[in-house]
């Protein structure tokens, strides 16, 4: 199989290494901030950081946030190939879109591949920042979902900025 000159300088342009670099650091900083939590709570510990932050691993099997968590199977599932329905649709998004965005589509698609992953290995997503203020505590999230919280707005940041212009 010969690889066009083309084809190879296409692949190993900043547009394309860049945006990799991104997925697979946005994506290791997720499993190792996770592995970490799960070793520590075998300890059954809570790592309270401050008056408002604290780390207490909770399993996830509904979307982002915790939110629609079940138990039942079916929907978990659907759960499950909805996430890699868009995982696939933002691939498709930063193969045709300019560099700003592929890098924006970076961050969101390494923390939806890490919380995938975390789907298909635990059938659960380990959460455990907990953020709160006296009683009333935010929903409990993990880095992967700092990465696709980060990439959505910054892409309406970028959005309303351009549309300024």
């Amino acid at each position: 199989m010969n690889i066009s000159k083309n084809t190879k300088k296409r692949f190993f342009s900043k547009e394309t290494i860049i945006p990799l670099l991104v997925i697979c650091f946005s994506f290791a900083l997720d499993r190792v901030s996770k592995i970490a939590i799960i070793k520590h709570q075998l300890s059954n510990q809570r790592v309270f950081l401050s008056e408002y932050l604290n780390l207490e691993l909770h399993w996830n099997t509904g979307i982002g946030f915790g939110l629609f968590s079940q138990n039942a199977n079916i929907y978990y599932h659907l759960t499950s190939l909805l996430i890699f329905s868009v995982i696939v649709f933002l691939i498709y998004l930063i193969i045709k879109c300019i560099f700003l965005e592929k890098i924006l589509f970076s961050l969101i698609l390494g923390g939806a591949i890490g919380n995938l992953y975390d789907r298909l290995i635990y059938f659960a997503v380990p959460d455990f920042i907990d953020f709160h203020i006296n009683d009333f505590h935010w929903f409990t999230f993990n880095i992967a979902d700092i990465f696709i919280t980060l990439g959505i707005i910054l892409i309406i940041i970028k959005d309303l900025i351009l549309k300024k212009k």
